[in-house]
């Protein structure tokens, strides 16, 4: 498995990074150990002690087998057995034949085959029984020996404390490190949330702290944050103040047209209605400027009232597909009312239908607005996007030439609330597809 494939399965979010960062070589060192550990333990140590319990055993087999009768080898065998402090019992009453031992038993594995290797004769060993204790059958010359002695004789007793501490230990300083690890997480997570929100358009209050490489990413946002707020504010004071001051004379002119013939005066009446129209685009591109505060808001009603207002200017708008009208989501309705009608009028400028629809995707709100006009190459889409373009080639003007801003108002919009303008073709009518994402 190659980097790229484990990246796939990387937890997405930073706490879940810092965890996993955390947790891998805690569970890592714990498998380790606890190898190390039963290696050691369960199998080195088990196997010595079992070792010498059977030499012992051993000794007092071939001091039953060099008895001369069943009476001397008891006689013989019960002091020994009082001294290494084994119970014994010839001849045995129940002999034992197989082994038996609990599942769980993993010292049991190795004990059972080192008595059979170091003792001859075994008929049998019991470790079920009693978890305590030890009990075996050995073949003699006088019958089946049976040999009783405590279990701790032939492994660790209680083996298992040493992983429970080990685990318990392991669990509470991860739990003390996670939470150490939180709370220096925590800065760069309120540092994230701001520049979120800042790309969504809205500025919410944030001050820099944690370590010092965090405090210092903070204090760049906020700078960061305040030259683009003083920017959007220059260029909004900027077009605002060009649009106010050539209101003057527009006015003037219409003033002096009224004393001219009307044959003479309708082309010049023409154009200043077409100045008009250029001023009033470039103020709201300045008003888009500057994003105002959200709110819950019906975004299918707000479909519906962009729809009737083309309608009642002539245009021949119909509804596509649109998510429930009792839905309420968090943005700016002038803002985004505004995209749409001027994406609209672009669709009916260039174009003899248009059809608006609305559709819910993941955490996102898709406007779409279709229209049956020429569209826009694939090559020339991004262009179009930018503020002040207008590509008469590749859209007719029988409706009137527009200033290049529709697109990069509906677009500054969408950036605004966190989204994208996607420009692509329209499977139904055959013209241009603006859709407006929104983020939620």
């Amino acid at each position: 498995m190659n980097a790229l494939s484990m990246k796939r399965y990387a937890p997405r979010s930073l706490y879940g990074r810092a965890a996993l960062i955390l947790l891998l070589p805690v569970v890592s060192l714990q498998i380790v150990v606890s190898v190390v550990f039963i290696q050691r333990l369960f199998e080195d140590v088990t196997e010595q002690m079992s070792s010498n319990v059977a030499y012992e055993l051993r000794y007092l087999r071939n001091t039953v087998e060099a008895a001369p009768s069943l009476d001397a080898a008891r006689r013989t065998l019960a002091p020994l057995a009082r001294d290494f402090e084994i119970g014994t019992a010839l001849p045995d009453p129940a002999p034992i034949s197989g082994t038996d031992r609990q599942i769980y038993d993993l010292s049991g594995r190795l004990v059972v085959p080192t008595l059979v290797k170091e003792l001859d004769g075994v008929r049998g060993v019991d470790l079920a029984s009693d978890d305590d204790v030890v009990e075996m059958t050995v073949d003699t010359r006088h019958g089946p020996l049976r040999f009783r002695f405590d279990r701790d004789r032939v492994s660790a007793q209680n083996p298992h404390q040493f992983l429970v501490i080990m685990i318990l230990t392991a669990l509470l300083m991860t739990v003390v490190a996670y939470l150490f690890l939180k709370n220096q997480l925590r800065p760069i997570k309120r540092l994230a949330d701001a520049a979120l929100a800042f790309g969504k358009g809205r500025s919410v209050p944030y001050t820099p702290r944690g370590a010092r490489e965090v405090r210092n990413a903070g204090a760049a946002f906020l700078d960061m944050r305040a030259r683009i707020e003083r920017q959007i504010e220059q260029r909004t004071m900027m077009l605002s103040g060009i649009s106010h001051d050539l209101r003057t004379p527009l006015t003037r002119l219409r003033l002096e047209l009224e004393m001219l013939d009307e044959a003479e005066a309708e082309p010049m009446r023409r154009d200043l209605d077409e100045m008009q129209r250029m001023l009033d685009a470039f103020l709201d591109f300045a008003r888009e400027g500057v994003m105002g505060e959200r709110e819950d808001t019906n975004p299918a009603q707000l479909v519906e009232d962009v729809v009737e207002k083309a309608r009642r200017a002539g245009g021949t708008v119909d509804f596509g597909r649109v998510m429930q009208a009792n839905d309420l989501v968090s943005l700016n309705p002038l803002a985004v009312g505004r995209a749409l009608e001027n994406l609209v009028g672009n669709a009916l400028r260039h174009g003899s239908r248009a059809r608006v629809s609305l559709e819910r995707s993941g955490r996102a709100l898709v406007f779409s607005v279709e229209d049956d006009g020429p569209g826009i190459p694939v090559e020339a889409r991004a262009e179009a996007m930018r503020a002040f373009t207008r590509l008469d080639n590749a859209r007719n003007q029988n409706r009137g030439a527009g200033v290049g801003l529709g697109l990069a108002i509906a677009q500054d919009v969408a950036r605004q609330h966190g989204g994208i303008l996607r420009l692509g073709s329209s499977d139904d009518l055959g013209g241009l597809r603006a859709d407006l994402v929104i983020a939620l």
